[in-house]
This record gives structure tokens, C-alpha cells and sequence, in this order.
């Protein structure tokens, strides 16, 4: 088989299991997402706050991320979804409806992907958090797996998909490209660095108040939200572990054409902002260096 024609074999299977999630997600949506709103008040909810935010780029598939999210098997005791100031006139109808279910729609201060934690943990949010992408697809029992894969009591970070951080002899990351990736290890760790595409839960008091320092994390990693929370937790004490089940993750077709990742990962920006943050504050004990490359 020529290369073009893989391609192209590979491009329909895609579009047809694309087609399939959305099959399932209308039916997901209809029998128990817009229904929402009544299962929450009946306190049929997770303790758990779900947290999101979108840009522009983003908004012609943002509706299918937060009808997966109202579709939870276990029902979150909010849905929050954060629009900078200067967006919320640009949401579709498509978004804006979903308040009908039980979507919260906040506007907020332009912190980028920070959007999804920083301003609910300046509204003094004392319950557990879990924050999710905007362009993904996110199955029925997912927030049921995270949220069963706690262990109460315990500073544990728990996540769909984790990297197992690697080191060099001084006891430094080695470069992001030469890390551990999609770990799959459900004992807590703190070499395990969760990634925000498959959703991370915070459990209550595993951040410090260090963790709202703007100018900082501004500063140091502007596209790094994930490595500003891993250190934020584990400088408080927490450990890092993922959930037993191992899904597939999706994002939705035409969604990955304005992605922080190709920047962060492709672009080695995300040795960059590390490098920063060991710089600013070390690394847990190892000696400190400028900048890690």
C-alpha cells in the first residue's frame, strides 16, 4: 500500500470514529447530559468542581467538550467554563444554550490556560477540582474514574495521563523529549507529571497560596500551566498517580490547529519554562541551575 493511500485509509478511519463519539455523545447528551442541572440539585453530585476554559480558535467544537462534561456518569457539583473578558461577546449559541443544563459561563482575566484554576481558586473553591481541556471528548465514566481512584486523606494528584519525570546526574529533568511518556503506574509518585488533556483532579488543600501568584507563573512559564501546578503540589507535598482504567483520548477533528503543545513540545519551550522554574525556585532538593536544555 502506497504511503498516500495509508494516509488517506487512515484519515476515513478517523472521520468514522469521530462520527461514532458523536453518535454516542447525542445519545450520552439527550438521555443524561441536559438533564444536568436536576441531578445536581438533588445532590446526585461528585463533590467535584470541573473546570475549563476556551478561546476563539477553539469555539466551533467547544459545545461537544461541555455536553461530554454535563454527561458524566457522575455528576459534578459544578461545570464552570472561564471566557476571557473580551471573548464572552464571541461564544455561539451553541455554548451560551448549554447554561439551560447547568453550565456555569464566567468571564475572567486573560491568563491564558491558567483560565481553568486560577480564578476558582480566587473565588475560594474548597472542593476538589478537575480541570479538562476544551477540545476533547471525554467518555461517560471519566470523571467516575478519577474520582474513585482517590485515596481520601492524601495530597494525591490523580490523572488520566502522565509522564514519569527522568534526571540527569545532578539530579535535574533531563530534557522534556527524554522523559518517561503515558506512564502507566497507579501508585502515587512525585517523579509523575500529570498532563492536562486527560484531566487532572486537585484534591482540596494540595496548593499552597503561592499557587495565585499571577506575575509569577506570567513570568516564569506563560504556557506551562502544567508545570506551574506540579510544582505548586508537590512543594506542598503531594504525589502524582493515574487511574487504573486506560482510555483512549480524542480531541475533535480541526481542533488541534491552534495547540499550546506544538509550541511547548515541538518548540522545546517546555525545557524553557522547567528551566525557569528551577531557576526561580530549584528542584526539591537538587542543586540549582539556571536552566535545564
Amino acid at each position: 500500500m502506497t504511503s498516500w493511500l495509508k494516509h488517506k485509509t487512515r484519515r476515513l478511519q478517523e472521520r468514522v470514529a469521530n462520527l461514532r463519539r458523536l453518535v454516542v455523545l447525542e445519545r450520552d447528551w439527550l438521555a443524561y447530559g441536559r438533564h444536568y442541572g436536576a441531578h445536581r440539585q438533588a445532590g446526585d453530585d461528585a463533590g467535584i468542581v470541573v473546570s475549563l476554559t476556551s478561546y476563539p480558535p477553539r469555539f466551533g467544537t467547544l459545545h461537544l467538550t461541555l455536553k461530554s462534561l454535563l454527561s458524566q456518569s457522575l455528576a459534578p457539583a459544578r461545570v464552570v467554563l472561564w471566557i476571557a473578558h473580551r471573548d464572552m461577546d464571541k461564544l455561539p449559541p451553541a455554548v451560551t444554550a448549554l447554561r439551560a443544563a447547568g453550565l456555569e459561563i464566567e468571564a475572567c482575566d486573560d491568563t491564558r490556560s491558567y483560565k481553568k484554576m486560577i480564578p476558582l481558586l480566587q473565588q475560594g473553591e474548597r472542593r476538589a477540582i478537575v480541570t479538562a481541556d476544551d477540545d476533547v471528548y471525554y467518555w461517560r465514566d471519566w470523571l467516575r474514574q478519577l474520582a474513585d481512584a482517590r485515596t481520601p486523606g492524601k495530597l494525591e494528584v490523580v490523572c488520566h495521563r502522565m509522564h514519569r519525570i527522568r534526571f540527569d546526574g545532578a539530579g535535574l529533568p533531563l530534557p522534556y523529549s527524554d522523559w518517561e511518556h503515558d506512564v502507566q503506574n497507579t501508585r502515587p509518585d512525585v517523579t509523575h507529571f500529570p498532563t492536562g488533556i486527560g484531566g487532572v483532579l486537585y484534591p482540596p488543600g494540595v496548593f499552597g497560596p503561592e499557587v495565585l501568584d499571577v506575575a509569577a507563573f506570567t513570568a516564569l512559564c506563560p504556557n506551562g500551566d502544567d508545570i506551574w501546578f506540579y510544582w505548586m503540589a508537590r512543594s506542598n507535598g503531594a504525589r502524582s498517580k493515574r487511574v487504573a482504567e486506560v482510555n483512549q483520548l480524542y480531541c475533535w477533528e480541526g481542533s488541534q490547529e491552534a495547540a499550546l503543545w506544538q509550541n511547548n513540545l515541538v518548540g522545546k519551550a517546555n525545557d524553557t519554562q522547567i528551566g525557569a522554574m528551577i531557576g526561580a525556585y530549584g528542584f526539591f532538593g537538587a542543586p540549582v541551575k539556571a536552566a535545564i536544555i
